[in-house]
């Protein structure tokens, strides 16, 4: 609700932003525009937890995995002065250190992205529906979040046309986890 509120109350001021990190990997895998408010009613199924439900559109403008260690001189003042790499879940990041996330994310060259690991995400939705539809099965009990391999991940462009996109707001960090 939190992460839908600042869009809403964004709307007029600027886009939202958000960098994506999975949890206990190590790295932050890309950073997505918010083009939609959250739509709590649309029920899609791939949260291995019931806890979380509905969804909103992004557009994707890194797809690249970035190490922490690139990232760990950038403090929070609006989180007790943590690490960015420490945010967790809709952890609203300022203009300035949201600016310095994204230049590094855009300078660096990667050699990998969350991309090349679908095929796991992709297995572990499928025994997440079907431990869902077993009567003896059980949620995870570690906090796995599955994701599917969405078509707009795959053909998003990893150039943002020289554009500085947290010029006119700041942005927002989401973190998944594994």
């Amino acid at each position: 609700k939190r992460l839908d509120k600042a869009y809403k109350e964004s709307a007029s001021k600027g886009p939202i932003y958000l960098f994506y990190s999975v949890n206990a990997s190590g790295q932050f895998c890309g950073m997505a525009q918010m083009m939609s408010p959250l739509d709590y009613n649309t029920k899609i199924d791939v949260w291995a937890l019931d806890k979380w439900n509905g969804m909103f559109q992004v557009k994707w403008i890194y797809v690249k995995d970035v190490p922490n260690s690139h990232f760990r001189h950038i403090r929070l003042k609006n989180n007790e002065n943590k690490q960015v790499t420490n945010s967790r879940d809709t952890q609203e990041v300022f203009l300035e250190p949201g600016v310095e996330v994204l230049k590094i994310i855009g300078n660096f060259k990667a050699k990998t992205s969350i991309l090349d690991d679908f095929g796991f995400y992709d297995k572990k939705q499928e025994e997440t529906k079907e431990k869902k539809k077993s009567p003896e099965g059980k949620e995870e009990e570690n906090g796995t979040k599955s994701f599917s391999s969405p078509s707009s991940l795959a053909s998003s462009s990893e150039s943002n046309g020289g554009k500085n996109p947290l010029s006119q707001s700041d942005g927002s960090v989401a973190s998944r986890k594994k």
